[in-house]
């Protein structure tokens, strides 16, 4: 199927929040997902899309539903066969898939064991077919509308025109409108049930069954706050580079990642860039600067990078030419609003007549998220997490039809269902791990998460 696209240039530059707000602020909750670089960005480009066709999976069904058809199959499998059917002409944007895609897909799909929500029914991936954005490229401060070049993209476009002409402000005026209720929040395991969860692990390791494991654990709450104002509120307290607003069939998804999962190119390079190592910031200067420096000289923390950079390695080797896999950088810091962290970057180039589909298939779910060996952690972390992951450590973005891809890891994130919310926290696990130090690094990952949300610190959690 060949679709000719219309690229309209505008005139002048909208913040993204501001036209996000202006195009989809509104209460009756259109599908829409926006691919945010942050309020600061002076690079990249932020995405904001839109689309009539929905793509969703129950692993726990083995089923993938299509546009209201439900048929048996994985997601990654539909994905493939759909884009391959698709062309489009005319148009340097990402048109295709957008959306989220679950751990318990990335895990079922490489064998592992999954549980099913003990909180009701989310989808375990959730896209978009998106055939209408709006494209802002931060460096050039310039802003492109794509629809098709047919008498409905055509109106789309112009009345997208209109609309952005006055959008500023949009923002403030959302979050203004919305306010945050109060809730309370609940942990999925305590500081004692999380303290021997790690200990299990370290067991493992010692045993030989694990070289390291990202062991995870959560917050679930029920909150009437509109997700829109929960996400304008996190990007402003903790921007990142990966942010996202997924919402898709009246699930949505809050994100403020810092970690870049898969990016394919044109020239079918591809690239990832696993976060493995933490510190928080600090509240001076000079502690700042000693906890980046702690960081940098952290025996363990190096360590862990560098096994899950290996895990790469051999999972991209999978899908890429002899030779071509290599780390560009490694145990680089990085400095966010809340944390610092450590980050390495391993490419590749794909081999003729794969593309993005494998490269996910091949590392999904990441490496980051799971420990070494990959099935072994993820049997392991199965048993000791007593639950489902859910979106959480999972990944989202685009597979465009022109065999690009940005995927972004699903960290830092907040997922709304309904009035239920659910945040997700963890940390990788070693033999030279500090229980009370991983227990501790979970509660700074989700402070900002809970105070965006508007939910009460758990404090000493109790398991539900």
């Amino acid at each position: 199927m060949l679709t000719p696209f219309r690229v309209q240039p505008l005139d002048t530059w909208v913040d993204p929040a501001d036209a996000f707000a202006t195009l989809f602020g509104a209460a009756n909750g259109a599908d829409a997902v926006w691919l945010d670089s942050g309020p600061e960005a002076v690079g990249g480009r932020s995405l904001i899309g839109t689309g009539r066709v929905r793509m969703t999976a129950s692993v726990a069904d083995g089923t993938v539903t299509v546009d209201g058809v439900t048929r048996p199959g994985d997601v990654l499998d539909a994905l493939r066969t759909d884009l391959g059917s698709r062309r489009v002409e005319g148009v340097a944007a990402p048109i295709g898939w957008w959306g989220r895609l679950g751990y318990e897909a990335g895990a079922s799909a490489a064998g592992a064991p999954v549980a099913v929500s003990e909180h009701g029914r989310t989808t375990d991936a959730s896209l978009l077919l998106v055939d209408r954005l709006v494209a802002f490229d931060h460096a050039e401060r310039t802003i492109g509308i794509v629809a098709p070049d047919d008498a409905d993209g055509s109106a789309w476009i112009d009345a997208t025109v209109r609309a952005l002409a006055t959008a500023a402000g949009a923002a403030d005026a959302h979050l203004a409108a919305h306010p945050i209720p109060q809730a309370a929040a609940h942990w999925r395991h305590d500081d004692d049930a999380y303290l021997a969860a790690i200990e299990a692990c370290q067991e493992a390791i010692r045993a030989g069954d694990a070289y390291q494991l990202c062991l995870t654990n959560r917050v679930t709450a029920r909150s009437a706050a509109d997700p829109l104002a929960v996400h304008l509120r996190l990007r402003r307290a903790s921007p990142a580079p990966f942010a996202g607003f997924v919402r898709i069939g009246g699930e949505t998804l809050v994100s403020s990642s810092p970690e870049e999962f898969l990016r394919v190119g044109a020239d079918h390079r591809v690239r990832t860039r696993p976060i493995k190592g933490t510190r928080p910031r600090g509240a001076t200067v000079a502690a700042d600067l000693e906890l980046r420096a702690e960081l940098e000289a952290s025996e363990k923390e190096r360590a862990e990078n560098v096994m899950i950079v290996d895990l790469m390695r051999n999972d991209l080797g999978r899908v890429c030419e002899v030779g071509s896999v290599e780390v560009s950088h490694l145990l680089a810091v990085e400095s966010y609003a809340q944390v610092h962290q450590l980050v390495s970057t391993v490419e590749g180039r794909l081999r003729p007549g794969l593309g993005a589909v494998d490269a996910v298939a091949a590392c999904f779910p990441a490496g980051s998220m799971t420990g070494a060996p990959k099935l072994s952690a993820m049997r392991i972390l199965h048993r000791l997490e007593g639950g489902p992951r859910g979106a959480f450590a999972g990944c989202f973005g685009y597979l465009g039809l022109d065999g690009t891809a940005h995927l972004a890891m699903v960290i830092r994130s907040i997922h709304v269902s309904g009035d239920g919310v659910v945040i997700g926290a963890g940390g990788g696990i070693t033999a030279l791990s500090v229980p009370a130090d991983e227990l501790a690094e979970v509660r700074v990952k989700a402070a900002a998460l809970l105070a965006a949300a508007g939910l009460s610190d758990p404090g000493t959690p109790s398991a539900n």
